[in-house]
């Protein structure tokens, strides 16, 4: 879940500010505070981005499982597509 604290980062990088629960208090001079609207818009544009890349994660957990070095050697060795049919599956079990 995007909190208002990562949405303020990227609207306002390196801006000061302190958050206390939902109030904001804004302390940098010299960038303007953001309007509450703009706030919740970058927080919606921020999940969705976040929740577009859901496959990529999940396909990630599962590579990191795969000796993958060790597979392509010994698919090397004996001939076989162990290790592209295993990322293959992956791939397809996690669609972009």
């Amino acid at each position: 879940m995007i909190t208002i604290g990562q949405a303020l980062q990227s609207l306002k990088p390196k801006a000061e500010w302190v958050l206390r629960g939902d109030e904001l208090e804004w302390l940098d001079t010299t960038q303007t505070e953001p309007t509450q609207s703009e706030i919740d818009a970058e927080v919606i544009r921020l999940q969705a981005e976040y929740d577009s890349q859901e496959y990529a994660r999940n396909r990630k957990a599962e590579y990191e499982q795969l000796n993958q070095f060790e597979m392509q050697f010994d698919d090397q060795r004996d001939n076989t597509t162990t290790w592209v049919d295993a990322i293959s599956a992956i791939k397809q079990e996690f669609p972009k």
